[in-house]
C-alpha cells in the first residue's frame, strides 16, 4: 500500500496471511474433528501445524514492517549532496573539509571533492536556508538575504547547518556590497569572522575568493593576492589555475603588468581538460592582452582579444566583461580614443554585474569622455564609480 506508514499496513498484511493460509489449516483441523470426536490429536496435530506456518509468517510481517519503516526514515533524514555533474549522495555528510566532504549511508563511505559539491542541503534545515541558498547560486543575491534573515537561532538545530546559514548570508552581503549596494569593510568583516569561526568548512576556498575580490574592490592589492593565494593549496588543478589567474589580475590593478603577464602565461601553458579550466585559461588571455598593451605591445594585445572576440559567448557576463575591457586597453594603447570608449561602455551598460570589471571599465571612462570634448559624461563615469566603488583606485 504505497504511500501508507508501514507500521499501519501491518493489520491488512496479517489479514491477508489468515486469508490465503491460515483458514485452510483452521477449516482442516475441524473437519478431522467432526469426522471423528474422539480423534483429539488430530486437533492437536493441526493447531500445533497452523503455529508453525502462522508465527514465522507473523514474525516475517513484522520484521518487514520495521525495515520499510527504518528505510523510510533514514531516507526522510539523510543529508543530500548534489554534484556538479552525476546522481544525488544522501547519507550523513562528515569528515567536513576545505577540500571535501564524506557521505555515510550505513557502512558505505563516499568522499566528494570540494570543486565537485554543486551543492548540500542538511536535513533538519529550515525552508529560509534551502530557498536562500538556491537563491545565492542563481545571483539573486537581495531575494536570499530577504529569506536567510528570516532564520531565528532556534530553528538551526545542527552545527553544520549553523555554518552553512552563516556562510550563505556573508556571502550575499559581499556580493551585494560588490555591486555597490552595501559596505564592502562590512562584508569583508562578516565573511573573515565566518572564515575565522569554521576554517575547516568546505565554503573555505569560497570565502577566500570573496575576500580576495573585496580587497580588490577596496585597493587592497597585497591582502587580495594573499586571499586568492589561498586557493593554490586545494588539491584540485581547477582551483589552482584559477588561484594562479586571481593573482594575475590582482597583479594588474596593482599596476605590476610585466608580473600579472608571467602568471597570465603560465595559466595559459597548463595542460587544461575541464570546462571551468578551459574558461580560466581564456579569461588568462584577456588579461594577457591587456597586460601587453600597458607594456606598449598593443598590436600583439589587440591580434588577441581579436580572437577572443570571434569565440565570445555573450551569455557568459564576466567572459564578456574582460574581453571588452581587453579590448579598450588595446585601443587606447593604439591612441584609439572613440573605440576605446565604445569597448568601455559594453562593459559598462552590459555587463555591470562584474564589480571589479565594471569599476575599471568606469575608471578608464572618465578620462577617455574628457578626452572626447564630453565633462558632462566623465562626471557621470566618476560620480558611479564613487558611490559604487568607493575605494577604486586608491
Amino acid at each position: 500500500m504505497p504511500g501508507l506508514n508501514p507500521i499501519l499496513t501491518l493489520p491488512h498484511r496479517v489479514g491477508a496471511f489468515w486469508g490465503s493460509v491460515g483458514n485452510a489449516g483452521i477449516i482442516t483441523g475441524v473437519v478431522d474433528l467432526v469426522k471423528d470426536p474422539s480423534n483429539s490429536g488430530s486437533l492437536t496435530r493441526s493447531t500445533t501445524f497452523i503455529r508453525s506456518l502462522v508465527v514465522p509468517a507473523i514474525l516475517k510481517v513484522f520484521t518487514a514492517a520495521i525495515c520499510a519503516l527504518t528505510t523510510t526514515l533514514a531516507s526522510a533524514q539523510s543529508d543530500r549532496v548534489y554534484p556538479v555533474s552525476g546522481s544525488m549522495i544522501s547519507g550523513k555528510v562528515t569528515d567536513i573539509k576545505p577540500d571535501g566532504v564524506t557521505v555515510e549511508s550505513g557502512s558505505k563511505k563516499t568522499s566528494v571533492a570540494v570543486d565537485s559539491i554543486a551543492k548540500i542541503v542538511f536535513d533538519g534545515e529550515p525552508a529560509s536556508l534551502s530557498k536562500g541558498r538556491e537563491f545565492v547560486i542563481s545571483g539573486q543575491y537581495d531575494q536570499a538575504l530577504d529569506e536567510l534573515k528570516r532564520i531565528g537561532a532556534g530553528d538551526l538545530k545542527r552545527d553544520v547547518v549553523k555554518t552553512d546559514a552563516m556562510f550563505f548570508l556573508a556571502q550575499s552581503e559581499s556580493k551585494m556590497a560588490l555591486t555597490g549596494r552595501g559596505s564592502t569593510t562590512d562584508a569583508a568583516t562578516k565573511m573573515l569572522g565566518f572564515v575565522r569561526a569554521n576554517p575547516t568548512s568546505f565554503h573555505f576556498y569560497e570565502a577566500a575568493k570573496t575576500l580576495g575580490d573585496l580587497a580588490v574592490s577596496m585597493g587592497k592589492y597585497d591582502q587580495a593576492t594573499t586571499y586568492y593565494g589561498a586557493l593554490a593549496k586545494a588539491p584540485s588543478l581547477d582551483l589552482k589555475i584559477e588561484s594562479k589567474y586571481l593573482t594575475g589580475q590582482s597583479k594588474l590593478g596593482q599596476g605590476s603588468d610585466a608580473e600579472a603577464q608571467a602568471d597570465f602565461d603560465a595559466v595559459i601553458g597548463i595542460k587544461a581538460e575541464s570546462t571551468a579550466a578551459l574558461r580560466i585559461q581564456t579569461l588568462a588571455k584577456a588579461g594577457r592582452a591587456v597586460a601587453l598593451a600597458r607594456q606598449g605591445k598593443g598590436d600583439e594585445g589587440m591580434k588577441l582579444v581579436d580572437s577572443l572576440i570571434e569565440t565570445l559567448n555573450p551569455a557568459d557576463s564576466e567572459m564578456s566583461a574582460r574581453i571588452y575591457n581587453a579590448q579598450g586597453a588595446t585601443l587606447e594603447s593604439a591612441g584609439d580614443t572613440l573605440g576605446a570608449t565604445i569597448a568601455y561602455l559594453h562593459t559598462h551598460l552590459m555587463c555591470s554585474g562584474q564589480a571589479d570589471a565594471h569599476a575599471e571599465a568606469l575608471s578608464r571612462l572618465v578620462g577617455l569622455w574628457t578626452k572626447l570634448g564630453k565633462p558632462d559624461r566623465a562626471a557621470e563615469a566618476r560620480s558611479e564609480l564613487q558611490q559604487r566603488y568607493p575605494g577604486w583606485g586608491k
